[in-house]
């Protein structure tokens, strides 16, 4: 790989200096860096162009921040095959894989095309509401919870065509596998590496104490609709980054898309010892 995108969150403490860390090192090894925008601004040496342009010529895009830097640079993606390599200037980081003080061996592993490729899921939601119909794509997950309001909300679920049942609940969480360490995680849901074939439902406080998460394949279709008992709007949230309000008689149908997006990792890296790691499980040097 010759040429890199750069998506960085900016209001990092660490983002101006790591960015010219990596403009120095890159400039080093013959790499072509190309950003938009803010992370341009602070990147040395680097033009601002349009971020459509930058995907289209790069190899590879670096994500300089967290897990939510990587949610926006896969939905800036916009479904491009341009794979992703994430370096982890923020705190938890489960999808951010290299550390800051291994960023310049993970740009040496670009160069020499010496890295491992992960081909995570991506699910495609369609919302079908008062206002039409809207798309969107989630890397991590999408919820529809019951908003603002603090009273449970009634939520059909159907899978495969076939009905499951209605959740009286907080909301729910339809994950990924990626998304699997998140929102879905702290509901109650288990943990599935990223090569699972397989969504998870996850109810967030459900009345019933039989309510569980549910596992499903990844070639299911998940509808979810918001009961014609629910008094009170419904809200939904795509990765935690962008949504809209729902309202009774509306409509969610995940489904897993076409394409996949690819993360690129050192090639030591080892998803158990992530985990270890980030929830300090036994055997962590933590």
């Amino acid at each position: 790989m010759k040429i890199l995108g750069v998506i960085a969150n900016c209001g990092k403490p660490r983002a101006a200096a790591v960015l010219a860390e990596l403009a120095e090192r890159a400039g080093e090894l013959g790499l072509e860096l190309h950003a938009s925008g803010k992370t341009a601004a602070m990147l040395p040496g680097v033009d601002d162009e349009p971020l459509a342009d930058v995907v289209a010529v790069a190899d590879a895009v670096v994500a300089l921040g967290g897990d939510g830097t990587m949610l926006t640079a896969v939905r800036e993606l916009q479904g491009a095959d341009v794979p992703l390599i994430g370096v982890n200037i923020g705190s938890l980081g489960f999808m951010t894989s290299v550390a800051q003080e291994n960023l310049s061996p993970a740009l040496e592993c670009l160069q020499d095309d010496t890295y491992i490729v992960s081909e995570r899921v991506i699910a495609e939601c369609v919302v079908t509401h008062a206002g039409g119909i809207a798309r969107y794509c989630a890397l991590n997950d999408v919820v529809v919870t019951s908003g603002a309001s603090s009273r449970v909300i009634t939520l059909d679920v159907t899978v495969g065509g076939k009905a499951v049942t209605s959740y009286v609940c907080d909301g729910l969480v339809v994950s990924t596998p990626t998304g699997s360490t998140g929102h879905s995680l702290s509901a109650g849901g288990p943990i599935l590496i990223p090569e699972t074939n397989a969504f998870v439902i996850s109810p967030i406080c459900p009345h019933t104490l039989s309510s569980r998460p549910l596992v499903v394949p990844d070639t299911s279709e998940i509808i979810i609709e918001v009961n014609d008992h629910s008094d009170h709007d419904a809200r939904l949230s795509v990765d935690g980054q962008v949504g809209l309000a729902l309202s009774r008689g509306d409509s969610v149908v995940v489904s897993r898309c076409e394409q996949n997006v690819r993360f690129l990792h050192l090639p030591d890296y080892d998803y158990f010892e992530v985990m270890r790691q980030k929830l300090r499980w036994r055997g962590s040097n933590v």
